[in-house]
Order: C-alpha cells, then structure tokens, then sequence
C-alpha cells in the first residue's frame, strides 16, 4: 500500500479542539458513554427520523443472506444488525463490534427484547485494531462510526484485513452537503438547534455539539473514497444521501 499524506489526520481533532490521538479516543468513549441510552431517540430527533430510510437503503444495498458473515463495527445499538437478521433471516450469524461497553448492552438489550438469542456475538473492539483473524467476513459495516474513530486511515487497513477475499466494504456517513443554499440551512439547523435538543433530551449538550463538529471535520465523499483506495479496496464508489446529508461509501476486497 502506498503510504498515505497526512495519515490519521483526523487523530488530533476532537471537533475543533485540538488534542492528542490518545486524548481523543478517551473523549469520543465518554460521550458514547454519556449517551448510549438514548442514542436511537436522539438520531430520531435530529433526522426527524430519515436516518432509518438511509439505514434501510444501506442494508439492502447489502444483499442479505444466511450464507454471508456481517461483522458490523461500532454498531453497539444494534440498527444495522437487526435490519440484516430480519432479511437474512435467523441463520445468519453477525458479529456486533463496539469499543463502549455501553453501547453494546444497549443492543444485547434489544436483541433479547426481539426475541434475537442465537447467531449475534458481541464483542468489545477497536475499529484500530480488530480482534478478528484475517480473512474472516464477507461484509464489513461501519453506521454512523467512522468519524469517531481516531486513526480512520488504520481503521480502513483493519476493514480490508478481516474481509475475505471478494469481501464488500460498507460505509453509511455523515458527508459533505453538495447545494450551497441547502448547505447553509442544514449548517443553520445542526449548530443551533442539535447542541439543544441533545441538553433537552440527552441532558448533555456537550456531547452533540462534538457531534455536528465532527460532521465537519470529516472527510469529504471523494477524499475517503481516495483513501479507501489507499487501504487497498477496489471498484470504490460513494452514493450519496438527501443531497450529500450522509453518502453510502463501498469497496471490494479482490
């Protein structure tokens, strides 16, 4: 793999401070940490509910079935993995990977109340660094998770790792806005109106001001799509969603 300029650039920036890669990770599980039980209401709020439209799109996009291992990184709450048992039905065996405890008991939760006991492990993991051997998944997930993983260049590298050769890579992601006017509104309602909701309903407004930031400080569709190739996928593609609100990002492992 060629060596990558500014590689885990994002590793020092938690929104617009400026921190330590070490710093940063401590911080991005405090607010996980903080708002784990009401993370699902809280999508809700902000999307007015459109994120489990692009969910649902994404999954499909997926083509699932019992005969595809999913390992689906930082999807504690279970969103994404839920939505691939239901279309591949109760033989499919998912692997649910989370570096917060906490957001992982909340979809060990929901899976018990669904009725879900067989065919999901749980595991606590890095995205950095997987806990998984080589060659291990046909699908490789990652919902919403990306911008909050410190080293994003490693994370990729580890995404390729664990596939199986001919093994899809799946990003949904908050992205870059491509129409200047509705820019400006989407900018307007996320920094004015989202820091609030969160300390009306999540009681941390903290935690959801880092959270629009790092919208921000994330890469545009075609620089991760570029570093995705760096990774080592190939045949890249982005689609995005609501006018670049969020953009699905794919690749193979050939």
């Amino acid at each position: 793999m060629t060596p990558l300029k500014n590689k885990n650039k994002e590793s020092q920036w938690f929104g617009y401070k400026q921190v330590n890669p070490g710093e940063k990770a401590r911080l991005v599980e405090s607010v996980f940490d903080s708002v784990a039980s009401r993370y699902d209401l809280m999508n809700d709020l902000m999307s007015g509910g459109i994120h489990r439209l692009w969910k649902n799109k994404f999954v499909a996009m997926l083509h699932p079935s019992a005969n595809k291992t999913l390992l689906d990184v930082a999807g504690g709450t279970g969103d994404i993995a839920f939505r691939y048992r239901q279309k591949a039905g109760d033989k499919a065996h998912i692997t649910v990977c989370d570096i917060n405890r906490e957001m992982l008991n909340v979809g060990q939760d929901r899976a018990i109340n669904r009725g879900y006991l067989r065919g999901f492990d749980w595991v606590v993991g890095n995205a950095e660094s997987l806990p998984f051997p080589d060659n291990s998944y046909h699908l490789y997930t990652i919902s919403f998770g990306l911008r909050n993983v410190p080293k994003i260049d490693d994370a990729l590298e580890e995404a390729f790792r664990v596939l199986k050769p001919g093994g899809q890579f799946f990003c949904l992601e908050f992205s870059q806005v491509n129409n200047p006017s509705l820019r400006k509104i989407y900018d307007e309602y996320s920094f004015r109106l989202i820091p609030k909701i969160g300390e009306m309903v999540a009681k941390d407004r903290a935690s959801y001001q880092y959270l629009v930031e790092s919208i921000r400080q994330f890469p545009k569709q075609a620089e991760l799509a570029a570093r995705m190739k760096k990774a080592g996928f190939e045949q890249v593609r982005f689609v995005n969603l609501s006018g670049g609100i969020a953009a699905i990002h794919t690749g193979v492992k050939l």
